[in-house]
């Protein structure tokens, strides 16, 4: 498969600052396009932020007057875009995420599995995990906790449908007083990533938010970026780790298509002695 540019949007997420958050997203969207990427991730729920009150009531259907906005920046930039937002759902929200394609069409749609338990009185669980064909290969979407150790049961049925790149909007929160050579991430999110596309063959791009939390369970906690690009040899590439650290980063990745189904990605593990009780 040919090498596709892909650009991480860690952005400043305002809690209850929806219209702030979305010019700095489509700020990104339209520095990606110049750069020529053909695709961006932007975090998790970057409408409200995170567990913010304010999105129970707020909340938007998808499709609907946020998503709709995301798309039409898609189109003017002829550009990929996977982005995450709350979404309201009768009389229910989720913590969803949506891929859309530079027509501005919504392609590909998950709500988040793995939720925290603050996340309750916020967020319904999801019910449903998909891949898309697209022409930069096929590609799945999770949600932060989703790769959590326990959990990396999600990307790995993701990578057994067939998922070359599996996209990850995150929020990641640490106390206020973790300075940025403490990283208490890299454990708990590179190993997991890692061990997902090792073994099943496939790439995850995990794209964070940064700012202080106002309002919520978290409130006082600060989201520090740190996101992270990982393939089957390792890690390929992590932003800036700290709250003010909203960037643009773009790099490129040479994806190998997951050729690897069914009964054959039993094989391989045991091949490559995988240790079926992780």
């Amino acid at each position: 498969m040919s090498t596709i540019k892909i650009a991480l949007g860690q952005i400043l997420v305002e809690g209850g600052e929806p219209e702030r958050n979305f010019e700095r997203a489509h700020k990104m969207i339209k520095e990606a396009k110049k750069e020529a990427c053909q695709i961006i991730v932007l975090p998790e729920t970057i409408d409200f932020a995170w567990t913010h009150p304010s999105s129970l009531k707020e909340a938007k259907e998808i499709p609907g007057d946020y998503s709709n906005l995301f798309c039409s920046w898609a189109k003017e930039s002829d550009i990929y875009v996977c982005v995450g937002l709350t979404e309201k759902r009768g009389e229910k929200n989720y913590n969803t995420s949506i891929l859309i394609n530079p027509d501005g069409e919504i392609i590909l749609k998950y709500s988040k599995i793995n939720l925290l338990t603050v996340e309750f009185p916020f967020y319904e669980i999801g019910t449903s995990l998909g891949v898309v064909d697209t022409p930069l290969g096929r590609i799945g979407l999770n949600i932060c906790a989703d790769n959590y150790k326990e959990s990396t049961h999600i990307a790995k049925t993701l990578a057994s449908m067939g998922a070359d790149l599996i996209l990850s909007p995150s929020s990641w929160t640490v106390d206020h007083y973790i300075k940025e050579d403490e990283d208490p991430y890299r454990d708990k999110w590179l190993s997991p990533l890692h061990h997902v596309c090792h073994y099943f063959n496939t790439y995850m791009v995990s794209v964070t938010s940064v700012g202080y939390i106002v309002g919520g369970p978290y409130e006082g906690k600060k989201m520090v970026g740190c996101s992270l690009v990982v393939g089957p040899n390792g890690l390929i590439k992590q932003g800036l780790f700290n709250e003010f650290a909203g960037e643009l980063t773009t790099l490129d990745i040479a994806l190998k298509e997951n050729k690897l189904k069914g009964v054959q990605i039993g094989q391989n593990l045991r091949e490559k002695a995988y240790n079926f009780e992780w």
